[in-house]
């Protein structure tokens, strides 16, 4: 009797034992996240829309695509892949509150790098308390190619630009608009790529099903900076739309490509394709001219910046001519002479003509080896 009371004693505190040892574990296996955890993973999933076409985020003041892509993929050094899937950022240096960007398309998931958004859908999983459905292995497909930012291509003469068709142009007579946006779908205050739109239509100008249209703005009316006599109106491209259906008061459109912030109030226009592929050739002897400003108004012009000339097809101007930066300066030999001489002009930058008006042209700078500015002379490169 003796024995199994002792027997009993020993089972006892083992069983006590063993539950001190498992409880907390068993306690630790179903903590709960912190209040920390759960708003962190509340505020990633708040700043992200999901769409068909993928995850968005709406851009805030201060935000960079260094930041982001630390921010959603781990690694900052990506920013150029979130760049590239965003060609609507002109310069990836300025990107502006409000603008909406892609984080990441399904149909583009077999990529070689983890994808920007791949915490934002961990996070919307805890929330749901559920794991992200894993997709079935499969052989990654080969990426596409990647657009040119701001280096395009020259070899053998030809310079290749496949971000031709969103460059503007200044015209002395401003284009006459097909449409106006007038409403978005949705209560948005930029419009980008997939996005609904609501166009009225203009004058006598018809809009048709199936057609498709540049978003354009006229921002400003450009002056000489010396004469101060009108030059032309600037037009601003954002982006390409499709007519989808017609009623007898408006049209519905869809936009298929945003380059930029679009708003209500947009213009639309007959979109015309332009050639990627620009061959360099010399312009007829003695032609001059000035640099109007830079498309982006930048009062410093550098290398790979669109700017505007004062000579178009009137003046002989056409694409793919090359013409040479240059500055000349004038100053006394002596001291005692009263007279200045000319001095030789000193070239230091060179661009070519992407489109031509009938009395400006729009130029890309290939070569600035000092700061350009609006006033700044050019002219053929001398044999």
């Amino acid at each position: 009797m003796k024995g199994k009371t002792i027997f009993n004693i020993f089972l006892m505190m083992f069983l006590f034992t063993t539950f001190v040892l498992v409880a907390p574990c068993a306690t630790m296996a179903i903590e709960p996240e912190t209040p920390a955890e759960s708003e962190q993973a509340q505020g990633i999933a708040a700043e992200v829309v999901e769409t068909e076409a993928g995850i968005y985020y709406t851009i805030k003041k201060g935000d960079t695509l260094w930041g982001l892509s630390r921010k959603f993929a781990d690694s900052p050094y990506l920013w150029p892949d979130l760049w590239s899937e965003n060609s609507q950022i002109a310069n990836p240096h300025r990107i502006y509150p409000g603008e909406r960007i892609r984080l990441y398309r399904r149909t583009e998931a077999a990529q070689q790098y983890k994808p920007v958004a791949e915490k934002v859908v961990e996070a919307q999983a805890q929330l749901l308390e559920t794991e992200p459905e894993m997709e079935p292995e499969t052989e990654p497909e080969p990426l596409p190619p990647v657009e040119e930012k701001q280096e395009p291509e020259q070899e053998s003469g030809v310079l290749i630009y496949s971000r031709v068709d969103q460059v503007g142009f200044i015209r002395e007579i401003p284009v006459k608009p097909h449409g106006k946006i007038f409403k978005v779908q949705g209560f948005k205050k930029m419009i980008a790529t997939d996005d609904v739109i609501y166009i009225i239509r203009e004058g006598d100008r018809f809009l048709v099903p199936g057609k498709r249209y540049t978003i354009y703005r006229t921002p400003n009316k450009v002056w000489d900076l010396k004469t101060e006599e009108y030059i032309g109106t600037q037009h601003h491209l954002l982006g390409i739309a499709e007519i989808t259906q017609v009623e007898p008061d408006y049209a519905i459109g869809k936009v298929v490509r945003a380059y930029s912030n679009i708003r209500i109030g947009d213009l639309l226009m007959p979109f015309e394709r332009r050639m990627v592929e620009i061959t360099r050739r010399t312009p007829p002897q003695g032609l001059t001219g000035e640099i109007i400003m830079a498309e982006q108004q930048n009062l410093i012009i550098g290398d790979h910046v669109i700017a505007f000339i004062n000579r178009g097809r009137r003046d002989g101007v056409e694409v793919g001519h090359v013409f040479n930066v240059y500055f000349q300066e004038s100053g006394r030999i002596k001291q005692r002479n009263r007279d200045k001489i000319v001095l030789q002009p000193v070239v230091f930058g060179e661009f070519i003509v992407l489109l031509t008006e009938e009395t400006t042209s729009t130029v890309y700078v290939t070569d600035a080896r000092q700061n350009i500015s609006p006033g700044t002379k050019f002219r053929t490169p001398v044999r």
